[in-house]
């Protein structure tokens, strides 16, 4: 697996990559990065080149004072798969990165060829049932 760090929006934004093939995109959840795909990489790698990057924020990404808002940070996954050559992704997002990945195919359908929304439960709804019950 292959560590690297690409310029975005003002921000390095580092990555783990492995594979290739069509380029497919992991984001995390919180508080984790990039490295929590670290078992499954390889084995998506055999088919895919996948992209493991930490959100702004997290893990060896730069940690900024402001820019966390979902809309930021899929502009940034959208910049650094532009910086790497690539138009269209398939994207998988886990918890935050889900999130993040719903805000990027809202903003940029053109760049979504494929997504997969994992552990996430409509803002709305969770706080609506904000409780005990929920919580357990």
């Amino acid at each position: 697996m292959d560590r690297a760090v690409e310029r975005v929006n003002g921000m390095r934004i580092h990555y783990r990559t492995e594979g290739s093939g069509p380029p497919l995109v992991l984001l995390h959840g919180y508080p984790q990065s990039g490295h929590m795909w670290r078992k499954v990489l390889p084995a998506l790698a055999e088919r895919y080149t996948v992209f493991a990057p930490d959100l702004r924020g997290y893990g060896d990404s730069d940690k900024p004072a402001d820019g966390f808002d979902k809309r930021t940070m899929a502009s940034d996954i959208v910049g650094l798969m532009s910086a790497l050559g690539h138009k269209r992704f398939r994207l998988a997002g886990h918890d935050r990165g889900a999130r993040v990945s719903y805000r990027l195919a809202l903003d940029h359908p053109e760049a979504v060829e494929q997504l997969i929304l994992m552990d996430i439960v409509p803002t709305g709804v969770m706080f609506a049932n904000a409780d005990a019950t929920t919580a357990r």
